[in-house]
């Protein structure tokens, strides 16, 4: 079975390749950069959406 990678309509750049795509995969939500591909971080959608949960309540805004 082929992995349908998905991105974000508002990827940055010229080809595109300046984003995270995600894909689900045997119960797994995979991650890689698009500008290296070969990289593919694995974890569960309840990580994910924990994540994703403290970036909008700005958990991480001090790290830049």
């Amino acid at each position: 079975m082929e992995i349908q990678w998905r991105k974000s309509t508002k990827s940055s750049g010229p080809d595109g390749n300046n984003c995270l795509e995600l894909a689900e995969h045997d119960g797994e939500i995979l991650m890689r950069e698009s500008d290296n591909p070969g990289v593919v971080i694995h974890t569960t959608r309840a990580k994910l959406r924990a994540f994703l949960d403290g970036v909008k309540e700005g958990e991480f805004d001090n790290l830049a």
